[in-house]
């Protein structure tokens, strides 16, 4: 079975094995995770992941993409809540998901409103969510990034929009199955991911009945905005 005819709900980032992710930010570790493409070991690694900037506050960058937002605002694979904590300061009514039950624990520990799932299956308030996120590489989710853009188009009102971090390589277009690597070697179980760039973005936003109101670069990041044709 490729990649890409896996079932995108069985898409569990970090999950399985060592939990690397979810120990990580439990135990409050400095330092980084690494995303490795399985294969030759797994020793090729795509991404170097802040678990501290997760933990954190919003950065400007963050907060600039959440004050022409329209609630309420719905953050897919919110990790521990910084995107909803940051919401609440714009009164922005927000709900963070996360398949992680760990990862949602702590966020809720902290008083955010974080539900437990995946967006492939049926979210809370479907089809009302005004702004949908897709931050920090969650555009990979399910590793087919065409089925996830369908399903934000079903979660979002009619008047939604889709706010999408973007690979910085606009041309970038690579699906494959991965795994989360701790600093001591802890490892999770695979799932698959993908990364895009605004290329080839475009060309499946509209395929998903998006259109792209705007592409933009802050603070190094690449973005897009989306909203419903």
């Amino acid at each position: 079975m490729s990649l890409l005819q896996q079932n995108p709900a069985d898409a569990t980032f970090g999950r399985g094995g060592d939990e690397p992710y979810a120990r990580a930010l439990r135990d409050g570790a400095a330092g980084r995770l690494e995303l490795r493409e399985a294969g030759r070991g797994g020793s090729t690694a795509l991404l170097d992941l802040d678990v501290t900037k997760w933990s954190a506050d919003a950065d400007e960058v963050d907060r600039s993409l959440l004050r022409h937002a329209r609630g309420p605002v719905l953050d897919i694979g919110c990790g521990p809540g910084r995107m909803v904590r940051a919401a609440g300061e714009y009164d922005l009514v927000a709900l963070g998901l996360d398949v992680s039950p760990e990862v949602v624990a702590l966020a809720r520990r902290d008083g955010l409103a974080v539900a437990l799932g995946s967006v492939f299956d049926r979210v809370p308030a479907e089809g009302l969510w005004r702004t949908a996120l897709l931050l920090d590489g969650n555009v990979g989710i399910g590793g087919d990034v065409a089925a996830l853009l369908a399903r934000c188009h079903e979660v979002l009102a009619e008047s939604g929009r889709l706010v999408v971090e973007l690979h910085a390589d606009d041309d970038r277009d690579h699906s494959y199955t991965a795994a989360l690597v701790g600093v001591d070697g802890a490892r999770s179980a695979v799932f698959p991911w993908a990364e895009i760039g605004l290329t080839r973005l475009r060309e499946i936003a509209h395929a998903s009945g998006f259109a792209v109101d705007r592409a933009f670069t802050a603070g190094g990041r690449r973005f897009c905005r989306l909203s419903r044709a």
